[in-house]
């Protein structure tokens, strides 16, 4: 039987801007990869469709260590990267794999499995939870990151990536390739608590061409995000 919710005009008027704002963040994409790892390159290629393409989604390539004993060296690998891999695996019960890709902090699956994956990115565009709007500046060497007034608290994240970089790999399980990756993730760290209250910080620019920010809710979901843009501001 279909059937439709009818709401008062007045109830359906207060409740636009929220929808409108939860709709202004991306959907962050979190891939944990290694150049070390066979199964990477078709994730890897997804998310550089992903980078490239969508302007609702922030995708980011997180390259995990644990490869790096198994004859190729991942020159992005960073610890930070495989610590929150295993948290996401503590979290979600499925332990510290690559190609994994994780939506939004809440959702995980096979990097590879664009039908999953898109799946989850569409359902976190349409219902996902949005705190606070997200607006970062740079000013030289500094970065401002202004968060908005909401209900809620998290932790604020500032990570720091590359637009692309291409390597041949000489060793390991993917040797003889050549990847091209997008959205090298090149540093990350936690810089401030979020409470519900607007608030500024001030900050150095993370290592790496580019910057985002994510505010983490203490269960694991991401509850707001943001970029810089064209012109060195979202």
């Amino acid at each position: 039987m279909f059937s439709r919710l009818v709401l008062p005009s007045v109830l359906l008027a207060g409740l636009l801007p929220i929808m409108a704002h939860a709709a202004d963040r991306p959907v962050v994409v979190e891939l944990f990869t290694s150049q070390g790892c066979s199964s990477c390159p078709p994730a890897n290629a997804y998310l550089n469709e992903l980078a490239k393409g969508r302007r609702d989604v922030l995708a980011l390539a997180f390259h995990v260590t644990y490869w790096d004993r198994l004859g190729w060296k991942d020159p992005f690998s960073l610890a930070t990267a495989t610590d929150r891999q295993a948290v996401y695996g503590r979290r979600f019960g499925d332990g510290s794999y690559t190609p994994e890709i994780v939506v939004d902090g809440a959702t995980s699956a096979v990097g590879s499995d664009r039908e999953q994956v898109g799946s989850a990115i569409e359902h976190a565009g349409r219902d996902g939870q949005t705190a606070a709007a997200v607006k970062m500046t740079k000013n030289g060497e500094q970065v401002s990151i202004d968060v908005g007034a909401g209900s809620g608290q998290g932790r604020i994240l500032l990570i720091g990536f590359d637009h692309e970089h291409v390597t041949a790999i000489h060793r390991g399980e993917n040797s003889g390739r050549t990847l091209t990756e997008a959205n090298v993730v090149r540093s990350f760290r936690n810089v401030g608590q979020w409470s519900g209250a607007a608030l500024r910080l001030n900050e150095r620019f993370p290592e790496g061409q580019d910057a985002a920010v994510v505010i983490e809710a203490p269960d694991g979901r991401i509850i707001g995000a943001g970029r810089l843009g064209a012109g060195g501001s979202t």
